[in-house]
């Protein structure tokens, strides 16, 4: 099964990587991030690193690799990742011949060494394996959020991905709200609950949440034109400080996937500009939907209140999935797992919602929630990835749950924890809103 899936993993990569034009590899479409040619030496390596190296003690390939390709970066503004600049990357060819290499050795140590074993942290229940092929997952995600900024010259249409469907006119009917009484909502997991978990999905907390309302469906592109239109990117009084600050010194006017051409918004989508679809989720960063947030007189729904609508039920049982037990089909209940490159009308997967009639928990874009990402008592660093978690425990990130439409099925689970900085706008996060 393991092997399957680190195959299945990497065959996905070399796929997304196909998207990008052999000339655009050394370019940095988002300054806070490396440059491209980063991550496809970065995934193997990772992985290798963790696995053939820390785990299993065995001795490496590239030492230089090894080093340069370790770790990404998260730096607070551009000048902070201009510092962290490499003056000359190694080719291609070189990191391919690499990247061969060290997906054989994995998969041998997969298929062959000890890698599950009670006595050893990076081998307890084959960690190492869980978190390389996890984290390889996540980083598609990144991958297809830094190709949605290169050119559309750049970028060449894989012909074996599912075009999107015929767009929506944007007529979906409003679903307003749902009142879900006070009630308790489990945060996290037990260890004896996962095969594999992220450090800080554990431990299981339990959180009584007060009634509240939440938003039937995300805020719509719809929805955000309205915001714009009333002079919300021009209203301070609806902005952080922080948030304002950005706001001005960059000249941000209006969400990130959206364009004006011609008089008329669009959206960026991954291969095309897309007459803005009023129906699909607005994606933006957590100082923009706060803004619209406090336009509407209401607020971004805690951590707990998410888990509550999600998750929670009339009866007071708690379920794995939004829609219930069912393991999760991107044909039924959500648009994740690469099976589009862009949302869909919020409401498209009816079966999909929760208990409480809420729809697109999981899928078609992260969900925002007001809580500052920090660990759970009794948090433990991950031994195979220490500082996974714990170098963003800065009080500069808040969470995100659910999942986008690039997050892969594996990751769609209950207790699982994304998050960004608050003014980061390039990932896929739409929101909905709580009174």
């Amino acid at each position: 099964m393991l092997a399957a899936w680190f195959d299945r993993t990497r065959a996905r990569s070399k796929q997304l990587f196909d998207i990008v034009s052999s000339d655009a590899f050394l370019s940095r479409p988002i300054p806070l991030r490396h440059p491209i040619v980063f991550y496809e030496g970065h995934l193997p390596v990772f992985a290798f690193n963790t696995i053939i190296r820390k785990a299993l003690g065995q001795p490496g390939i590239n030492a230089g690799f090894e080093k340069l390709f370790a770790r990404g970066i998260d730096p607070e503004n551009e000048a902070d990742a201009g510092r962290r600049g490499v003056a000359a990357w190694p080719s291609r060819e070189a990191i391919a011949e690499y990247a061969a290499e060290a997906d054989r050795r994995i998969r041998n140590a997969i298929e062959s060494a000890d890698i599950f074993r009670a006595d050893h942290p990076l081998l307890d229940r084959a960690q190492a394996v869980y978190a390389s092929i996890e984290h390889e997952a996540m980083h598609q995600e990144t991958l297809l959020y830094i190709f949605h900024r290169l050119p559309f010259e750049q970028k060449i249409r894989v012909a074996a991905a599912p075009a999107p469907p015929k767009l929506a006119s944007g007529s979906t009917s409003q679903g307003g709200t749902v009142s879900i009484p006070a009630g308790c909502a489990t945060l996290g997991a037990r260890q004896s609950d996962l095969t594999f978990g992220w450090d800080n999905e554990f431990e299981a907390i339990e959180a009584r949440v007060p009634a509240f309302d939440i938003d039937v469906y995300n805020v719509t592109n719809r929805d955000y034109l309205e915001f714009i239109e009333a002079g919300g990117y021009d209203a301070p009084d609806l902005w952080t400080p922080e948030a304002w600050q950005w706001r001005t010194e960059q000249s941000v006017n209006h969400p990130l996937f959206w364009e004006r051409h011609d008089g008329r918004w669009h959206w960026r989508g991954l291969f095309e500009l897309i007459p803005l679809p009023a129906a699909w989720p607005v994606y933006v960063s957590h100082a923009e939907a706060g803004a619209y947030a406090r336009w509407k007189g209401k607020r971004l729904p805690t951590e707990a209140e998410y888990h509550r609508a999600a998750f929670g039920t009339p009866s007071g049982e708690e379920r794995p999935f939004p829609w219930g037990g069912a393991e999760p089909d991107p044909a039924r209940h959500g648009n994740f797992d690469f099976v589009r490159w862009d949302p869909l009308p919020v409401g498209s997967y009816p079966e999909g919602r929760s208990a409480w009639g809420v729809h697109d928990l999981v899928g078609n874009g992260w969900e925002w929630t007001s809580t500052v990402f920090a660990p759970f008592p009794g948090f433990s660093p991950l031994p195979s990835y220490p500082e996974y978690s714990a170098d963003f425990f800065d009080g500069q990130h808040y969470v995100m749950k659910g999942a986008s439409p690039a997050t892969g099925r594996e990751l769609v689970r209950r207790s699982f924890r994304n998050w960004f900085r608050p003014l980061y706008p390039y990932v896929y996060a739409t929101f909905r809103l709580v009174s």
